[in-house]
C-alpha cells in the first residue's frame, strides 16, 4: 500500500497571484505592527515625526494608500480580466518591490528578513505573470 499523497490539482494563476499578494500584505502589516515594540520607533511617533515625515493627515493618507496597494492587488488578481491582470501585476509588483528595498535600508534584522521574503513573493508574482499564457477560448 502506497502512502504517497495524491498530487494536488493545478491552481489557477489568479488564485496563486492572490495568495502571493495576501502573504505580502500580511508581512507588510506585521512588520509595521512589530515596529511599535521598538523604543526608537515609539519615541519618533510620540514626537510626531517618523523618519523625515511629520505625522499628520498627509502622512496617514500616504500610509493608507501604500497599504491599499497590496490589499487591492489581492482582489484585482482574482477579478481583473487576463490581459489587464497580467499587466497590472507586472507593473505593481516591481514598483512595490522598490519601495520595500528603500524602506529596508538601515532597518533592524526582523524588518530586513521580512523585506527579503516580501521581495521573494513579489519576484514570484512577476515570474508567474510573465509566464501566464493567454487562456484558450472554447
Amino acid at each position: 500500500m502506497s502512502t504517497a499523497a495524491a498530487p494536488l490539482p493545478p491552481l489557477d494563476t489568479r488564485i496563486r497571484l492572490a495568495a502571493l499578494w495576501t502573504a505580502t500584505m500580511v508581512l507588510v502589516a506585521f512588520v509595521d505592527i512589530f515596529g511599535f515594540y521598538r523604543p526608537d520607533y515609539r519615541e519618533q511617533v510620540e514626537a510626531g515625526r517618523v523618519f523625515v515625515f511629520d505625522i499628520g493627515q498627509p502622512f496617514m493618507l500616504g500610509i493608507v494608500i501604500y497599504v491599499m496597494i497590496p490589499t487591492l492587488m489581492i482582489a484585482l488578481s482574482v477579478l481583473l480580466p487576463h490581459r489587464s491582470n497580467r499587466l497590472t501585476n507586472l507593473i505593481v509588483a516591481p514598483v512595490f518591490a522598490l519601495t520595500i528595498v528603500g524602506a529596508a535600508i538601515g532597518e533592524w534584522g526582523y524588518y530586513v528578513l521580512a523585506s527579503g521574503v516580501e521581495l521573494a513573493l513579489l519576484a514570484t508574482i512577476v515570474t508567474l505573470s510573465v509566464k501566464w499564457a493567454v487562456p484558450k477560448r472554447s
